[in-house]
């Protein structure tokens, strides 16, 4: 596959159906498990719920989403790369935009069966702070934080 040009811009909601799909798809390779919800209330979810706390940034190639990050100062709630895009950097750039805007510190959880996603975190300076199953999905997860390092610029 070529690498195209990536763009990261703000999630607008006419990206939504895209979005959506794209989040469920990786969601649920990842976990191994079908998506609770329907289409229609993850959308409703990520236009109006999502963005009440966090900023929304999407990763487009070729007018396709390919990948979606909300943040806030504090916290990652939901980070998702297409299934085919992945390990080609565009996880690292959404989350070094997290790093650069947070407060110092940032926390995120993971679901324990996703190997994939703790091994991209623990790279990328995070460390497992707590462990616990408060989801809807009744999986056990991983609570995980970052902590800048001046040193390092982020």
């Amino acid at each position: 596959m070529t690498q195209n040009k990536i763009i990261i811009m703000p999630y607008r909601p006419e990206l939504a159906k895209q979005t959506v799909a794209m989040w469920r798809e990786s969601k649920e390779q990842a976990i191994g498990q079908q998506e609770k919800h329907s289409f229609d209330n993850h959308v409703y979810f990520l236009n109006h719920l999502l963005p009440e706390q966090y900023q929304i940034y999407v990763a487009i190639i070729d007018e396709t989403v390919v990948g979606m990050i909300a943040y806030n100062d504090r916290e990652i709630s939901q980070l998702y790369i297409h299934l085919n895009y992945q390990g080609l950097g565009i996880g690292q750039t959404l989350l070094n935009r997290a790093k650069t805007q947070s407060s110092g510190k940032l926390t995120l959880y993971t679901f324990e069966v996703n190997e994939k996603a703790q091994r991209f975190y623990e790279k990328h300076g995070f460390k497992v702070i707590g462990r616990g199953h408060e989801n809807e999905e009744n999986l056990p997860d991983i609570l995980y934080e970052w902590k800048s390092n001046p040193a390092q610029g982020i």
